[in-house]
Protein backbone atom coordinates (compact mmCIF):
# COMPACT_ATOMS: atom_id res chain seq x y z
CA UNK A 1 0.00 0.00 0.00
CA UNK A 2 1.29 3.79 -0.77
CA UNK A 3 0.73 6.53 1.65
CA UNK A 4 1.38 10.23 0.76
CA UNK A 5 4.72 11.17 2.52
CA UNK A 6 2.50 13.46 5.11
CA UNK A 7 0.44 10.39 6.52
CA UNK A 8 4.25 7.65 6.32
CA UNK A 9 5.18 8.73 9.80
CA UNK A 10 1.54 8.27 11.68
CA UNK A 11 1.40 5.00 9.85
CA UNK A 12 4.77 4.17 11.29
CA UNK A 13 3.76 5.30 14.71
CA UNK A 14 0.33 3.48 14.54
CA UNK A 15 -1.01 7.04 14.67
CA UNK A 16 -3.00 6.52 11.44
CA UNK A 17 -4.98 3.29 11.76
CA UNK A 18 -7.28 3.47 9.26
CA UNK A 19 -6.87 4.30 5.28
CA UNK A 20 -9.81 4.39 2.38
CA UNK A 21 -8.97 3.41 -1.09
CA UNK A 22 -11.07 3.81 -4.29
CA UNK A 23 -11.02 0.56 -5.96
CA UNK A 24 -12.70 -1.75 -8.71
CA UNK A 25 -11.67 -4.64 -6.71
CA UNK A 26 -10.32 -5.01 -3.16
CA UNK A 27 -6.34 -4.78 -3.42
CA UNK A 28 -5.82 -6.31 0.14
CA UNK A 29 -6.86 -9.15 2.39
CA UNK A 30 -7.03 -9.11 6.30
CA UNK A 31 -4.58 -10.84 7.72
CA UNK A 32 -2.34 -9.95 5.16
CA UNK A 33 0.84 -8.13 5.48
CA UNK A 34 2.26 -5.26 3.23
CA UNK A 35 4.87 -2.98 2.44
CA UNK A 36 4.36 1.25 2.59
CA UNK A 37 6.64 3.80 2.42
CA UNK A 38 6.60 3.78 6.74
CA UNK A 39 7.48 0.32 6.96
CA UNK A 40 5.52 -2.92 7.13
CA UNK A 41 1.68 -2.90 8.38
CA UNK A 42 -0.70 -5.97 8.64
CA UNK A 43 -4.41 -5.44 7.54
CA UNK A 44 -6.73 -6.36 10.41
CA UNK A 45 -10.36 -5.67 8.05
CA UNK A 46 -11.46 -4.49 4.81
CA UNK A 47 -15.00 -3.68 3.82
CA UNK A 48 -16.81 -1.57 0.90
CA UNK A 49 -18.30 1.54 2.88
CA UNK A 50 -20.36 4.50 1.81
CA UNK A 51 -18.43 7.21 1.52
CA UNK A 52 -21.13 9.89 3.07
CA UNK A 53 -21.25 7.65 5.99
CA UNK A 54 -17.75 7.87 6.77
CA UNK A 55 -17.79 8.85 10.47
CA UNK A 56 -15.49 11.45 11.83
CA UNK A 57 -13.60 9.48 14.22
CA UNK A 58 -12.28 7.22 10.87
CA UNK A 59 -11.88 10.51 9.05
CA UNK A 60 -8.92 11.15 12.07
CA UNK A 61 -7.83 7.45 12.54
CA UNK A 62 -7.02 8.14 8.53
CA UNK A 63 -4.89 11.29 9.15
CA UNK A 64 -7.13 13.76 8.03
CA UNK A 65 -9.39 17.00 9.79
CA UNK A 66 -12.12 16.62 7.53
CA UNK A 67 -14.17 13.57 5.62
CA UNK A 68 -14.43 16.14 2.75
CA UNK A 69 -10.25 16.50 2.58
CA UNK A 70 -10.09 12.90 3.04
CA UNK A 71 -12.39 12.22 -0.37
CA UNK A 72 -10.63 15.03 -2.17
CA UNK A 73 -7.31 12.82 -2.10
CA UNK A 74 -9.36 9.68 -3.09
CA UNK A 75 -7.79 8.47 -6.66
CA UNK A 76 -9.19 6.57 -9.07
CA UNK A 77 -12.70 5.49 -11.00
CA UNK A 78 -14.64 7.94 -9.28
CA UNK A 79 -17.93 5.18 -10.27
CA UNK A 80 -15.20 2.62 -8.27
CA UNK A 81 -16.13 1.48 -4.80
CA UNK A 82 -14.66 2.78 -1.46
CA UNK A 83 -12.91 1.08 0.70
CA UNK A 84 -12.11 0.91 4.05
CA UNK A 85 -8.96 -0.64 5.76
CA UNK A 86 -7.75 -1.12 9.27
CA UNK A 87 -4.10 -1.66 9.48
CA UNK A 88 -1.36 -1.49 12.22
CA UNK A 89 2.14 -1.49 12.12
CA UNK A 90 4.68 -4.49 11.89
CA UNK A 91 7.37 -4.49 13.77
CA UNK A 92 9.23 -6.20 10.97
CA UNK A 93 11.96 -5.70 8.67
CA UNK A 94 10.52 -5.03 4.86
CA UNK A 95 12.02 -8.65 3.39
CA UNK A 96 12.59 -6.45 0.43
CA UNK A 97 15.02 -4.76 2.41
CA UNK A 98 16.95 -7.71 3.78
CA UNK A 99 17.33 -8.83 0.30
CA UNK A 100 18.47 -5.83 -1.00
CA UNK A 101 21.29 -5.56 1.19
CA UNK A 102 22.37 -9.13 0.56
CA UNK A 103 25.57 -8.78 -2.01
CA UNK A 104 27.05 -12.06 -1.51
CA UNK A 105 25.83 -13.89 -4.49
CA UNK A 106 26.29 -17.20 -5.45
CA UNK A 107 26.78 -18.48 -9.11
CA UNK A 108 22.66 -19.83 -8.51
CA UNK A 109 21.58 -16.51 -7.42
CA UNK A 110 23.26 -14.63 -10.26
CA UNK A 111 21.61 -17.22 -12.86
CA UNK A 112 18.37 -16.74 -10.99
CA UNK A 113 18.35 -13.03 -11.03
CA UNK A 114 19.35 -13.13 -14.81
CA UNK A 115 16.23 -15.84 -15.37
CA UNK A 116 13.75 -13.01 -13.72
CA UNK A 117 15.30 -10.18 -15.47
CA UNK A 118 15.25 -12.09 -18.67
CA UNK A 119 11.68 -12.80 -17.91
CA UNK A 120 10.80 -9.17 -17.54
CA UNK A 121 12.18 -8.40 -20.73
CA UNK A 122 10.41 -11.15 -22.49
CA UNK A 123 7.01 -9.74 -21.28
CA UNK A 124 7.48 -6.05 -22.24
CA UNK A 125 5.97 -5.13 -25.38
CA UNK A 126 8.96 -2.03 -25.63
CA UNK A 127 11.56 -5.26 -25.71
CA UNK A 128 14.62 -5.50 -23.23
CA UNK A 129 14.85 -2.94 -20.80
CA UNK A 130 16.40 -4.86 -17.63
CA UNK A 131 19.89 -3.88 -18.10
CA UNK A 132 19.46 -0.71 -19.74
CA UNK A 133 17.80 0.58 -17.00
CA UNK A 134 20.42 -1.39 -14.13
CA UNK A 135 23.53 0.21 -16.43
CA UNK A 136 21.64 3.76 -16.45
CA UNK A 137 20.75 3.83 -12.66
CA UNK A 138 24.56 2.40 -11.63
CA UNK A 139 25.96 5.56 -13.68
CA UNK A 140 23.88 8.43 -12.78
CA UNK A 141 22.42 7.73 -8.95
CA UNK A 142 20.39 10.30 -7.85
CA UNK A 143 19.58 11.66 -11.13
CA UNK A 144 15.81 12.54 -11.46
CA UNK A 145 13.14 9.58 -13.35
CA UNK A 146 12.32 12.34 -16.44
CA UNK A 147 16.24 12.60 -16.90
CA UNK A 148 16.79 8.48 -16.57
CA UNK A 149 13.32 7.64 -18.46
CA UNK A 150 14.50 10.44 -21.15
CA UNK A 151 17.80 7.95 -21.75
CA UNK A 152 16.39 5.07 -21.37
CA UNK A 153 13.51 6.11 -24.63
CA UNK A 154 10.59 5.54 -22.13
CA UNK A 155 7.79 7.68 -20.60
CA UNK A 156 8.52 8.33 -17.21
CA UNK A 157 5.53 6.60 -15.76
CA UNK A 158 6.65 3.06 -17.50
CA UNK A 159 10.35 3.63 -16.80
CA UNK A 160 9.20 3.68 -13.23
CA UNK A 161 7.07 0.86 -13.07
CA UNK A 162 10.13 -0.81 -14.48
CA UNK A 163 12.16 0.42 -11.50
CA UNK A 164 9.63 -0.71 -9.30
CA UNK A 165 10.00 -4.53 -10.71
CA UNK A 166 13.72 -4.56 -9.93
CA UNK A 167 13.15 -3.01 -6.72
CA UNK A 168 11.01 -6.63 -6.32
CA UNK A 169 13.86 -7.92 -6.82
CA UNK A 170 15.93 -6.08 -4.65
CA UNK A 171 18.19 -4.44 -7.15
CA UNK A 172 17.33 -0.98 -6.62
CA UNK A 173 16.53 1.51 -3.79
CA UNK A 174 14.70 4.33 -4.54
CA UNK A 175 16.40 8.01 -3.15
CA UNK A 176 14.58 11.25 -2.31
CA UNK A 177 15.41 12.02 -6.25
CA UNK A 178 16.44 8.69 -8.07
CA UNK A 179 17.66 5.90 -7.52
CA UNK A 180 20.70 3.95 -6.58
CA UNK A 181 21.20 0.62 -7.05
CA UNK A 182 21.16 -1.60 -3.77
CA UNK A 183 24.58 -3.59 -2.60
CA UNK A 184 22.87 -6.76 -4.32
CA UNK A 185 22.27 -4.88 -7.31
CA UNK A 186 26.08 -3.42 -7.22
CA UNK A 187 27.04 -7.09 -7.16
CA UNK A 188 24.60 -8.32 -10.00
CA UNK A 189 25.54 -5.84 -12.07
CA UNK A 190 29.80 -6.70 -11.10
CA UNK A 191 29.39 -10.20 -11.47
CA UNK A 192 27.54 -9.70 -15.32
CA UNK A 193 29.21 -6.46 -16.46
CA UNK A 194 32.85 -6.21 -15.31
CA UNK A 195 33.32 -3.19 -17.15
CA UNK A 196 30.56 -1.28 -14.95
CA UNK A 197 31.55 0.81 -11.78
CA UNK A 198 28.40 1.16 -9.90
CA UNK A 199 27.63 3.47 -8.06
CA UNK A 200 25.77 2.03 -4.46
Amino acid sequence: MRFEQRLRDGVHAGTITVAFRRWKRHQVVPGGRYRTGAGMVIVDAVAIVNPDKITARDVRRAGYKTRDQLLADLRGDPEAAVYRVELRPLAEPDPRSALAADNALSENDVAEITRRLDRLDKASPRGPWTTTALTLIAERPDVVATELAASAGLPRDIFKRNVRSLKALGLTLSQPVGYRLSPRGAAYLTATRPGTRPTG
